[in-house]
């Protein structure tokens, strides 16, 4: 579907600029090289799974908006599941000194809640689509004023939070650990910040002004 396909890539691009400045902004506040390496491949490789986890639900999102049906708690866990897969696929493929055991116990009501918010807001803005318009005209549409930044921001934030999540379970080699706890302390306050920042340059997509380019 092609409105699906324009709001993956959009999402896409939103997550892997906010894994970028969240980098720079740590390697600014934080500048340890050895610790440096380890969090690159953490924020990198969950911005790639989250990127597809996205993806199915955004094409969830826009099948059932074709039928006007809301998501139901059957639809969630299935996501949920979908979800799980790709994090057995990002674990396999993981190599180096990290290992990271995913709580879910602790993440699932996070992703439920993403899931929800971002499969409902896919629907709103497939709803507001004007016929023969892009996707800049569908987003001021459906979020008018400031409640695009607002979205972003939520959807931004949830990912901050279970990347803190998925941070504090990492397991490294001893000598790492100090390290680790040193950029984590100030971890999620950087997401944070920089998750704002970036939520208030994505609603200029509902303005005539580009998308924020990467740094």
């Amino acid at each position: 579907m092609h409105k699906a396909r324009l709001l993956a890539a959009l999402n896409r691009q939103l997550l892997e600029t906010y894994s970028r400045r969240t980098t720079a902004a740590i390697s600014a506040r934080l500048p340890l090289p050895a610790a440096l390496p380890w969090l690159d491949r953490l924020l990198a490789s969950n911005v790639a799974k989250e990127v597809r986890k996205d993806a199915e639900v955004i094409h969830s999102a826009a099948r059932a908006a074709v039928h006007q049906q809301a998501i139901d708690d059957a639809e969630v866990e299935r996501l949920l599941r979908v979800a799980a897969a790709i994090d057995r696929d990002f674990l396999m493929t993981a190599r180096g000194p990290l290992e990271i055991p995913i709580p879910y116990e602790r993440i699932n009501p996070v992703r439920r809640a993403r899931i929800r918010r971002l499969f409902e807001a896919v629907q709103r803005v497939c709803a507001a689509w004007p016929t023969g318009r892009g996707l800049r005209e569908a987003l001021a549409a459906a979020y008018p004023g400031d409640a695009l930044e607002r979205l972003v921001a939520d959807l931004l934030l949830s990912y901050a939070q279970e990347t803190r999540i998925l941070g504090e379970a990492v397991r490294m080699p001893a000598l790492l650990m100090p390290l680790r706890q040193r950029v984590l302390s100030g971890l999620y306050a950087t997401m944070e910040k920089t998750a704002l920042a970036l939520a208030r340059e994505a609603a200029s997509l509902s303005r005539p002004k580009a998308f924020p380019r990467p740094i």
